[in-house]
C-alpha cells in the first residue's frame, strides 16, 4: 500500500523525530555548567535546532538536488550533535548518551529520506571538462 505524498514538513516521520530530539536536547543541555551556557549549550542546541529546520527547509525546495542538499546539511548537523554528546559526557556533564538511541534513530529516518529523494528522479551530470 503505497502513502500519500506529504502535504507538509511536519506530515514527515523524520521531522519528527528530529524535532523530539531537539526538544530532549534541550531537557538534557538544561543541566550543562553555567559556563557553558556560550559554548557547548550554544552550540549543541543550535546543532541539533539545524536537523529539523533543513529538513523543513528541504522540503519546499522544487530540484532533487536541492532537496537532497538540505537533508545532507541535517545529517552533518547529526553528526556535530553526536560529537557534542560524547564532549559532554566526556567532560561529566551528565549521561547524555541516553539521547543516543533518538539520535540513532533520526540517522537511519534521515538516512532513507535522503535516499528516497535520490531514487526518485533521474541525474542527468554535467560531462567532465
Amino acid at each position: 500500500m503505497k502513502r500519500d505524498p506529504a502535504k507538509h514538513f511536519q506530515d514527515l516521520i523524520v521531522w519528527q523525530k528530529a524535532h523530539q530530539f531537539v526538544l530532549s536536547s534541550y531537557h538534557v543541555s538544561d543541566s550543562f555548567p553555567l559556563k557553558e551556557m556560550y559554548d557547548l549549550t550554544s552550540q549543541f542546541r543550535r546543532a541539533a535546532i539545524s536537523i529539523p529546520a533543513n529538513i523543513a527547509e528541504g522540503f519546499k525546495k522544487k530540484t532533487l538536488p536541492d532537496k537532497a542538499r538540505y537533508m545532507n546539511i541535517a545529517q552533518a548537523s547529526l553528526e556535530e550533535c553526536r560529537y557534542y554528546l560524547i564532549l559532554a559526557k566526556d567532560l561529566g556533564y551528565g549521561d547524555t548518551l541516553q539521547l543516543m538511541p533518538l539520535l540513532e534513530e533520526v540517522s537511519k529516518l534521515l538516512e532513507a529520506y535522503t535516499s528516497s529523494i535520490l531514487d526518485s528522479g533521474f541525474w542527468i551530470l554535467a560531462p567532465d571538462s
